[in-house]
């Protein structure tokens, strides 16, 4: 029907500055989100061309990827990263950025932080260097990562020039089965369809099973569009997204909520919106999931075993099968469950919040981690640690034999003093399982929080649902 767009064309018609005859477009940026690894050549790119930072109010700096989670760390408490902090200090003061620092009550990991203050709203356009920026599209913002030479750009002008991507949407249907949560939905989508399916698309998540989850479900679900080869999903805005911001510190307040709320509630395709493609997906079909090799799309059910090579026709399939399994030392035909782990990791971008936490806890309480297994739990933020502690969750974990960190990034990617021993096995709730991801030689293995918690207790990969 003439007329009737999806959610991505109405933030993008509302963002456009300019087009040129080349099929690019100049895009309005209204947040940007800069962290201490990916800025630090901007700043300097700045202070060459004597500029300053177009829209200081849109701006917000954060340390999160490099900044050691030991309990009353410091700057300077991970010394291979202490002088790209201090730059990253000395860059927002210079430059008048609002700044969560190491030990700032609001300090976190961006993904986390943005929508938790309300800095990311619905239909906004929001940038990061960072490619898990995809993550806010969880309550309906456009946001997607970008490279060191844009964050400059940025910076320099509040705009971005791109070029118009094509628009898919998937929808979930059915009820998800006992313990599976938006960990397994996303890397259901990508073992299903792959990690280049969603390439040259803004991928909008949709059905049943999406409307039925938390917000911050969403936020895991968007966050995972990168390994599914997009740059940015959305879920609509809904009353569930609206309770979720309301009373956040840079959300609007009184009056000027209740206009903000009215707009957002048109932040949805409309009925007779076309997309480029469409994926349905049954969610009633789908188990607790475990990556085996090393990309997220090496996926099987924990009731299930490791692939043989010789059954793939393809051949460069075959042989990315067999480098895969010969890297993470996996046997083809054996079960995944009752593959001892070293190391049990939850935290990262994706699956780090509070609900995260809890669900993790549910699993731990009244447990012991298995002997010889290294377990932590790295919250996404000082708020969401706050919260957890409130709750009592942090008592829970300790008990049980977890660590319990300060926020950052941690062993998602071992740019700090959080990384997995050579040689060793981890089971994470993050993104990627990439060779050498989380430390040299190191075997990851993904899953929801709840798997993760019950490899830590049982001291294997393990079906969540017998515990």
């Amino acid at each position: 029907m003439a007329g009737q767009k999806t959610l991505f064309e109405k933030i993008w018609d509302k963002h456009v500055v300019a087009t040129f005859s080349d099929g690019r477009t100049l895009i309005h940026i209204d947040r940007h989100v800069v962290q201490e690894v990916t800025s630090f050549v901007a700043f300097q790119s700045l202070r060459k061309r004597n500029f300053s930072v177009r829209n200081r109010e849109l701006t917000f700096g954060v340390i999160d990827h490099s900044v050691s989670t030991t309990p009353g760390r410091t700057a300077s408490t991970f010394e291979p990263t202490r002088g790209r902090i201090e730059a990253m200090q000395q860059n927002c003061r210079d430059f008048g950025i609002q700044f969560f620092d190491v030990n700032d009550p609001e300090q976190g990991i961006v993904h986390v932080v943005a929508p938790e203050f309300g800095i990311a709203l619905p239909g906004c356009t929001v940038v990061c260097a960072d490619s898990h920026t995809a993550t806010i599209g969880g309550i309906g913002a456009w946001a997607w990562g970008i490279g060191t030479t844009q964050v400059f750009q940025t910076l320099a002008s509040q705009m971005q020039m791109l070029r118009k991507p094509k628009t898919m949407r998937v929808n979930f249907h059915g009820t998800p089965g006992f313990g599976v949560f938006a960990k397994d939905l996303i890397l259901y989508l990508i073992g299903t369809h792959g990690t280049a399916a969603g390439t040259g698309y803004v991928v909008e998540y949709a059905g049943s099973a999406i409307r039925n989850l938390p917000v911050e479900g969403r936020m895991t679900i968007c966050n995972m569009s990168v390994e599914f080869g997009a740059r940015s999903g959305l879920v609509a805005v809904d009353e569930a997204t609206l309770q979720y911001l309301e009373g956040r510190r840079f959300a609007p307040k009184g009056k000027d909520w209740d206009q903000a709320a009215a707009s957002w509630r048109n932040m949805r395709s409309d009925g007779e919106a076309k997309f480029d493609r469409e994926i349905d997906v049954d969610c009633s079909t789908i188990r607790p999931l475990v990556t085996w090799g090393t990309t997220p799309q090496d996926v099987i059910a924990i009731d299930e075993s490791v692939p043989e090579p010789s059954s793939i026709a393809d051949p460069e399939r075959r042989k990315a099968v067999e480098r895969a399994l010969s890297y993470m030392n996996l046997r083809p035909g054996k079960p995944i469950a009752g593959t001892p782990i070293n190391v049990a990791f939850i935290g990262s971008c994706t699956n780090s919040r509070l609900s995260d936490l809890e669900e993790a806890a549910k699993i731990v309480r009244g447990r012991k981690v298995a002997e010889g297994v290294q377990a932590l739990v790295v919250p996404g933020s000082t708020q969401v640690k706050l919260a957890a502690e409130a709750k009592g969750l942090d008592k829970i974990f300790q008990a049980a034999g977890f660590e319990w960190r300060e926020s950052g990034c941690s062993m998602c990617l071992a740019y700090n003093d959080d990384a997995v021993p050579p040689g060793t096995r981890s089971i994470s709730t993050a993104n990627r399982n990439f060779e050498n991801r989380q430390g040299p030689d190191t075997r990851t293995h993904l899953a929801s929080p709840a798997m993760v918690a019950a490899a830590a207790i049982a001291g294997c990969i393990t079906d969540v649902r017998k515990l």
